[in-house]
């Protein structure tokens, strides 16, 4: 194996260990609600939508377009450009999952590729046009939107159905937020399964594998799906916990009007090829289901700090980027990939090895929220 393709290998494999962090941090985006609620099982939850992401996955390529051609300039990068890229997404992953935040994947990811291209190649590398326009822009409007239709749409809810007996409300709701859930797994499918493929089909355009015109390959549109709904199957039940239970109380009428919400926002950005944060939406949609609700509590300074983490995602990531480039060329060639990739599985470990201080997993994501996403041990 030459040293171009031992690098186009290692980019790969760390691009499918991205996936996998996205799905399990992400899975909160679309089960959050209905466990907190009690319509679906924690397990039951996570294994539908794993596999609903799975699907999803194959409905449209608009977003890995976007990712593979349209952030930065495909002649000015490399392969260590783009592997120092995903290990700046990656780890912004790990940390907000170790901290319980639902932060957006697509950002991190975003992030540390324009930091690894800057540093390697400088302004001329990055579409900054391309950035503000589906990147920033919609990072601002996507929470805002989801925030306004889940509002009116608790309103509505609640005002339709309050002559409904509140038992038969109950059960109806539950089980309109199965299918309303299922609907946003699949949203998250078709949104951030693509981010791999576009990484990937970018790092095989640098390498030569393929022209700069391929479409994405079948066999990355397979790998990719497989990874999401592997990682979104262990759950990532720290962030389950605080999109569940930290930022408000959910009843079954608010999660059903905040996953639909979520849904529609999702699909629409999907379409126009716009590399949403499912994150921003999602959790915009739970803020506007409390805000919908008579004297519902909103826990502000929960929101506070995800908004804090929202706002450095991208130069965070950016800044570990651009260290993991400066690392690897440092040494030099596919050693130095070789070495930064097993400093960043290190890294990983340990953080793991942290959260098992407290765990959070399907027999306590639903305790009482106290301060934190991990459940106070008595």
């Amino acid at each position: 194996m030459d040293a171009n393709t031992l690098l186009l290998a290692i980019v790969v494999a760390t691009a499918l260990v991205f996936d996998f962090t996205n799905g399990f941090h992400d899975t909160a985006n679309a089960m959050a609600t209905s466990i907190a609620t009690g319509a679906l099982r924690p397990k039951v939850a996570v294994a539908l939508s794993a596999l609903l992401n799975f699907a999803g996955a194959f409905l449209s390529l608009e977003v890995a377009a976007t990712i593979a051609t349209g952030i930065v300039e495909t002649g000015a990068i490399t392969l260590t450009v783009v592997f120092a890229g995903l290990v700046g997404g990656l780890a912004w992953n790990l940390l907000t999952w170790y901290f319980g935040i639902p932060s957006s994947s697509s950002h991190a990811l975003i992030g540390g590729v324009v930091g690894a291209s800057l540093i390697a190649a400088g302004t001329s590398a990055v579409k900054g046009g391309a950035i503000v326009g589906k990147v920033l822009i919609p990072a601002v409007l996507a929470p805002l939107a989801a925030i306004g239709v889940a509002t009116l749409g608790t309103y509505l809810v609640y005002r339709l159905t309050r002559s409904v007996p509140e038992r038969l409300k109950e059960r109806g709701f539950r089980y309109g937020q199965i299918g309303s859930a299922s609907l946003v797994s699949l949203a998250h499918g078709t949104n951030d399964a693509q981010k791999t493929m576009g990484i990937i089909t970018l790092a095989m355009i640098t390498s030569g594998a393929i022209g700069s015109d391929a479409g994405t390959p079948t066999w990355v549109i397979v790998a990719s799906a497989t990874a999401i709904a592997l990682g979104t199957y262990l759950g990532g039940w720290r962030v389950i916990r605080t999109l569940g239970k930290g930022l408000t109380e959910i009843e079954t009428p608010q999660g059903f009007a905040a996953e639909s919400s979520s849904a529609a926002v999702i699909f629409a950005s999907s379409h126009f090829g716009f590399p949403l944060s499912t994150t921003h939406v999602c959790t915009g949609s739970v803020v506007g289901s409390g805000l919908g609700k008579r004297l519902a509590e909103v826990r502000w300074g929960v929101a506070g700090r995800m908004l804090a983490a929202w706002l450095i995602t991208l130069p965070a990531a950016a800044a570990v980027g651009a260290l993991a480039w400066a690392g690897a060329s440092g040494i030099g060639g596919a050693l130095g990939v070789s070495v930064v990739f097993a400093v960043a599985l290190l890294l990983s470990g340990g953080l793991y090895l942290a959260s098992r201080r407290q765990p959070v997993h399907a027999g306590n994501v639903n305790d009482e929220w106290t301060t934190g996403p991990a459940p106070v041990r008595p």
